[in-house]
């Protein structure tokens, strides 16, 4: 630094209360993954861990192909195994993924494979995922506990395509079929819950949910691995190597049109959102539930052409919850699949150990609105999550029903 600018340093130091900038650390719990539920993304990442022995796990790194016709290396590819969501991401942590270290180029999917070694004592590691779109700067994250305490367990078995890309959907339609492989075996064995778990209350609403008195659970046996394995029920299955264990595998089933709206019938129950009370129960005793939805819509905003275009943004946010939020329950049925859908998509996502944070509007701290979802340990989901529910949501969310019912809303 030359004389000149260091007297200039100083001068804006003294006599302006100008400190000199420092460069914050990044870490994953500061990383804003927006694009992760971006209703625009190029890609979507996924790390799917499998556990091959007590310190050694394969990390299948899995690239979604959402824009046409995806140029590999137009995105620099990267993973780290970090020991805290506070750990500082340095180049000594960061390792790039390159051309060879593809396994599988599909249509749809590019795939990395990586195995990483983690010590028996290693209380946490979670595996960070990122591309960087080098057209225009877009980074893209992904990330999953290895080890920590929300996780029980990594499975020892991972579930394919017929293609042998590993699944990546948060669902399976009814009746397709998946591959499961470990190097034990040769069974799995598989639950069958048969429910249809109830849509929450909103985020104001501070009593707890109701929970089922009975939850039932069909034992439905032993399976073969490497034998595609057909799924018939709607429903959810628990898959695991070992019933003893505390570790298997959730798969959600749900109807053929998902994640579609199926028919008139469910189309009734998604809007309970944005609904009035009377409104709601009105549809779901209207005998032609189709003439009462065209009616409840044109009467939302007394213009067929408003009322075509809201319902088509409204359903679409509905399909996007249900790609991004399903887990046991369909993806609209969730905290963060109802706030979605209200809300629209986050501007900034941050996740912590025991919590992910949602941020909406404002030019600062104070006039932004945050939506908190609290981790919970779950035998079923490693990510679990619920809203901390608070009266103070009530006037935002009013706001933005009033707007969905204007039909203004545009995402």
């Amino acid at each position: 630094m030359n004389c000149k600018t260091s007297r200039l340093l100083i001068f804006l130091i003294l006599f302006t209360g100008t400190t000199l900038p420092t460069l914050a650390q990044k870490t994953l719990s500061s990383l804003n993954q927006t694009l992760r539920y971006s209703r625009y993304s190029r890609l979507s990442l996924k790390i799917i861990p499998i556990k091959v022995s007590e310190t050694s796990y394969k990390l299948q790194l899995q690239v979604e192909k959402i824009e046409e016709n995806p140029v590999l290396n137009t995105f620099s590819f990267t993973y780290s195994i970090l020991d805290s969501y506070e750990e500082e991401i340095l180049s000594d942590n960061t390792f790039i993924l390159t051309s060879d270290d593809l396994k599988y180029d599909t249509d749809s999917h590019w795939v990395f494979e990586k195995t990483v070694e983690i010590p028996a004592t290693t209380e946490t590691a979670i595996a960070l995922f990122t591309a960087l779109d080098t057209r225009q700067g877009d980074e893209y994250y992904y990330s999953t506990d290895i080890k920590s305490s929300f996780i029980f367990d990594i499975p020892n078995f991972g579930a394919y395509y017929a293609n042998h890309v590993g699944f990546d959907q948060n669902y399976l339609n009814v009746g397709e079929s998946l591959l499961f492989k470990s190097d034990g075996g040769p069974t799995l064995h598989n639950f069958y819950y048969p429910i249809s778990l109830e849509v929450p209350y909103p985020p104001m609403e501070t009593k707890p949910a109701a929970v089922p008195r009975e939850l039932e659970v069909i034992d439905s046996g032993d399976f073969l691995e490497n034998i595609p394995k057909s799924f018939d029920q709607i429903g959810y299955y628990f898959i695991q190597s070992d019933t003893s264990a505390s570790t298997g595998l959730v798969l959600k089933t749900t109807h053929e049109a998902f994640p579609k709206v199926k028919d008139w019938e469910e189309m009734v129950e998604m809007v309970t959102y944005i609904s009035t009370r009377k409104e709601h129960e009105d549809l779901k005793a209207a005998q032609d539930k189709k003439k009462a939805l065209d009616a409840y819509w044109i009467g939302l905003t007394r213009n067929p052409e408003t009322a075509k275009e809201l319902i088509r943004e409204y359903f679409r946010q509905v399909e996007f919850a249900n790609l991004l939020f399903t887990d046991f329950k369909e993806g609209w049925k969730t905290d963060k699949g109802m706030v979605y859908i209200v809300m629209g998509p986050p501007q900034e996502v941050n996740f912590y150990l025991d919590r992910e944070v949602w941020s909406y509007g404002g030019t600062n701290e104070s006039s932004r609105i945050r939506f908190t979802f609290a981790r919970v340990k779950n035998i079923l989901s490693p990510h679990y999550y619920t809203l901390n529910r608070s009266r103070a949501y009530q006037p935002v969310w009013f706001k933005n029903i009033s707007i969905w019912r204007s039909g203004k809303m545009a995402f």
